[in-house]
């Protein structure tokens, strides 16, 4: 069989389409809408070669639509748990084995579907199962995913070609083994590229995955699957499953085979699997590898020489695209008081404008929150927030439930920079405001410093390069993603890895190389030409 050193193909960030009216992209979107609509699914697992099927269908809806059913998925227990990790573990060696080019052909492939005959398909999926905008579905279903699938690739060849040096006589060589036993891929429901790419970083590498999402975001993980079955994608590579929680941790955790968790969610859930790890321990055949991207409470920081109107756009942008329901959202701002009243004003036109309501609507910037029960949570801190004296509600703060799960754009201005909303994890539309005396800079950067947990993003807008150094290096630790001059959301992959520390997760940069090592094991090899004969070395020798 020929035998080369391949060069992948160069990757190159997948352009953003517009969805302007008239376009050749919208037309198909709201075709693909309109069809999804129209069906009812039914959604199986996907374990082995297996489309599994329940008596316990449970409903899916458009978040924004609550009493339309897109259709229903199937429900597991703990036997399709064991069955899918049977599974992983029986395509383990042939997927192990494959030429690592036969593996990037088929993750390049999905790629071109994503970018082609998929594109409109996972984008209506998304705008509807999580009221996604047309431009967010865009940048996360379709291209935030082709970059990952493409990048990923480019990443893997790296990893492949680095190489050690080698001494007269010998050659040293290196390679990189997947993880001896299965992996688990837990996914959130707020990117639809997220959900593709975690099972699909380790299984490139030459992993087995099992797949649990998030319930509310399987009806665009079933496009996912879709394109990797059609790309050749081999039966048990990836095995999604639609179970509990604590059930799927129980039997996975436990098991002896179990060799890495590939983790988006919360930073209660991940603290609680990585205890339930540390605690088995001693179950494993090998130390399993731990990577959870978690929790934010992300920060605009404005310097007195910032451009008021660029805050203002940061604030409407980062605060509420998506209804504030990333990783990244902005979620508290920290303004001078020289600037205030300009941004306060510029924000207040902003959300006049903006306008509320359902994603096949292209023109609403805002649709709803993802369910019932974030809705409750995210009302129940804005009534908080209206009832505390040193807060003031000065943009939104009303929701309503009956048709979709709608709250609005909300801005609190507060007086307590340490206040609950200006502290705790909101995951939602609320962003809040401290107004600082403009020349106490210094001080209120210590103060972003420590008033959060969390380390993900954030930013600082400010027209003195002074203050932007200082503003860089007091807040080294304070976010994994820092912006200077924009709003702290929208990395790009192969632009901007992502990922954050403290309690914002292990900050493996999802995107990037340094993920993709976190799901091999090397392995060095030397081999030397002429081996010796003599166990003597010449200092042994007589004078």
């Amino acid at each position: 069989m020929p035998k080369g050193i391949y060069k992948v193909p160069r990757p190159v960030n997948e352009p953003v389409l517009s969805y302007a009216p008239g376009s050749p992209e919208r037309k198909k979107l709201k075709e693909a809408l309109k069809a999804a609509r129209a069906e009812e699914v039914d959604i199986p697992m996907f374990i082995g070669g297996e489309l599994v099927r329940t008596d316990d269908k449970r409903p899916m809806s458009p978040p924004h639509d609550h009493k339309h059913i897109l259709g229903h998925y199937n429900y597991g227990d703990a036997g399709h748990v064991e069955q899918a990790i049977t599974a992983a573990l029986n395509a383990r060696a042939q997927w192990a084995e494959l030429s690592w080019e036969q593996r990037a052909s088929i993750f390049l492939k999905a790629a071109d579907l994503i970018a082609g005959p998929y594109r409109a398909k996972i984008n209506a999926a998304t705008m509807l199962g999580q009221s996604k905008s047309a431009f967010q579905a865009e940048i996360d279903a379709a291209c935030e995913l082709i970059d990952f699938l493409r990048f990923n690739v480019h990443y893997m060849s790296q990893i492949y070609a680095e190489q050690p040096e080698s001494s007269p006589g010998v050659w040293n060589r290196l390679e990189h083994r997947p993880l001896e036993g299965f992996t688990f891929a837990i996914t959130p429901f707020n990117f639809t590229a997220i959900a593709g790419n975690l099972p699909s970083s380790m299984a490139l590498m030459g992993n087995t995955v099992v797949w649990k999402p998030a319930e509310t975001q399987i009806y665009s993980a079933k496009v996912i699957m879709d394109v990797f079955r059609e790309a050749g994608v081999p039966d048990g590579v990836i095995n999604l499953i639609y179970v509990d929680g604590p059930v799927a941790g129980d039997i996975i955790f436990s098991h002896p085979k179990f060799a890495g968790l590939h983790f988006t969610g919360s930073t209660g859930v991940f603290k609680h699997l990585w205890k339930t790890i540390g605690k088995n321990i001693d179950e494993y055949d090998t130390y399993p590898r731990v990577v959870g991207e978690t929790g934010g409470k992300d920060f605009i920081v404005a310097h007195k020489s910032a451009d008021a109107k660029s805050v203002a756009t940061a604030i409407t942008r980062g605060a509420f695209e998506f209804q504030g329901q990333k990783c990244s959202a902005a979620s508290r701002a920290y303004i001078p008081s020289n600037l205030w009243e300009d941004v306060k004003k510029y924000v207040q036109e902003d959300l006049k404008s903006v306008k509320m309501g359902g994603t096949e609507d292209f023109s609403n910037f805002f649709n709803a929150v993802i369910d019932e029960k974030a809705f409750d949570k995210i009302a129940g801190y804005i009534d908080k927030a209206k009832n505390n004296s040193l807060n003031e509600i000065i943009a939104g703060g009303n929701y309503d439930k009956s048709k979709g799960y709608f709250i609005e754009p909300t801005v609190v201005l507060t007086k307590d920079p340490q206040s609950l909303t200006m502290v705790e994890e909101i995951f939602g539309p609320v962003i809040t405001i401290y107004v600082y005396d403009a020349e106490n800079f210094e001080e209120t950067l210590h103060l972003v410093d420590q008033t959060s947990i969390y380390a993900l993003t954030g930013a600082i807008f400010s027209r003195d390069r002074y203050a932007i150094e200082l503003a860089t290096k007091s807040l080294v630790n304070a976010a994994g993603n820092f912006y200077i001059n924009d709003k702290p959301t929208g990395a790009v992959v192969g632009q901007q890895p992502f990922g954050g520390a403290r309690a914002s997760g292990t900050n493996d940069k999802a995107g990037s190389i340094l993920n993709l090592l976190r799901w091999v094991s090397p392995r060095t090899i030397k081999e030397t030409f002429v081996s010796p004969t003599d166990y003597r070395y010449p200092f042994l020798e007589n004078e």
